[in-house]
């Protein structure tokens, strides 16, 4: 008899790797993605609000009845919005209030909670982060998940992410690549990976404008002071997360994508691969790419397909939005089409 679960927390993971046929017979090489868009709450972030509610359970840090709070650009919020009805707890976000309205709306379909704040950096108290942290001390029987330096974020990829890829690929891998916000899955997946693979297979970090991790992992470890911004969402850093730094050593190398690339990417593979993704995905493929050409001819990288663009079609889709983001350009011609929103 095949193994029966219920409800949302036996569900997550054992996603699918996708070959990426198209882009990889253009690169020569062997491009994956793992299908993150296939878990329950839509993105790679439901790995991590398990995990980490699973620890404070552990822990005994919350008891049933509980409240689970957390600051978070959406998709860690779903996640969690998702597994606290599965349990029974309380879910509160704080999240900026320059993300997308569809991820808004769903964590309030879900019966989350949602406080939006204004952006503002980390070091300023006011950040969405250090808001949720001194609510969640205010309450008894409350839990601050923490994600960006709680390495249970990390430790459920080591244990999850990474062995599946590991398998699916049939160990047969020359790099792994992707974007980092809390850092949980390229510290999880990277160690995984680099123990299996005898520090073999090379790991390496995609960024987004503005974040200065790519200038971090170049020049050594110096941490400039973070300047621009990006389209995409939920990923770049300014600092280096508890997550992060589990990993940060054994990271071999990093690359900036610029917007107009992820755009572009975004475009192309819902044209070539028929898969309707994100940003931060279009970004991992991006930098997948590049780093199969860096590997040379027949090499095999994999990354994350962090979530589907339906969370973001009034944006990604708008040629309008678009537009105001100076990115016009970046749609390829003959994919036009595919913009239909004004």
């Amino acid at each position: 008899m095949s193994r029966v679960v219920s409800g949302f927390t036996g569900a997550i993971g054992n996603t699918p790797t996708i070959y990426l046929r198209t882009l990889s017979e253009k690169v020569g090489s062997h491009i994956f993605g793992k299908a993150e868009f296939q878990n329950p709450g839509g993105s790679v972030k439901d790995r991590a609000a398990l995990g980490l509610i699973q620890d404070a359970e552990h822990k005994g840090l919350i008891r049933p009845g509980g409240t689970v709070v957390e600051g978070t650009a959406g998709n860690t919020g779903i996640g969690l919005a998702h597994v606290c009805r599965s349990k029974g707890y309380k879910c509160v976000i704080y999240m900026p209030d320059t993300q997308s309205q569809e991820k808004i709306d769903l964590l309030r379909m879900l019966g989350a909670d949602v406080r939006p704040v204004p952006a503002v950096p980390y070091e300023n108290p006011k950040n969405y982060n250090h808001q949720a942290r001194d609510y969640a001390a205010s309450l008894d029987n409350t839990i601050w998940t923490n994600q960006f330096d709680n390495t249970a974020n990390a430790h459920i990829h080591y244990t999850t992410t990474g062995p599946e890829i590991w398998e699916q690929a049939q160990g047969d891998l020359d790099g792994f690549i992707c974007s980092t916000g809390t850092g949980g899955t390229l510290a999880g997946v990277g160690k995984c990976l680099k123990e299996k693979s005898k520090g073999k297979i090379q790991l390496w970090l995609a960024d987004p404008p503005g974040s200065v991790l790519t200038s971090y992992i170049s020049t050594g470890g110096n941490l400039i002071e973070r300047t621009g911004s990006s389209i995409t969402e939920g990923i770049g850093q300014g600092r280096i997360t508890d997550n992060l730094a589990t990993i940060i050593d054994q990271v071999d190398g990093a690359f900036t994508v610029s917007d107009s690339d992820t755009i572009a990417m975004v475009y192309e593979l819902l044209d070539s691969e028929g898969l309707y993704l994100g940003a931060s995905s279009a970004l991992n493929v991006v930098a997948a790419v590049e780093l199969a050409r860096k590997l040379g001819k027949g090499s095999k990288v994999a990354t994350i397909l962090c979530d589907g663009a339906y969370r973001y079609q009034s944006r990604l889709f708008s040629k309008a939005w678009i537009k105001s983001k100076s990115l016009d350009t970046a749609i390829p011609s003959h994919l036009e089409k595919y913009a239909i929103l004004d």
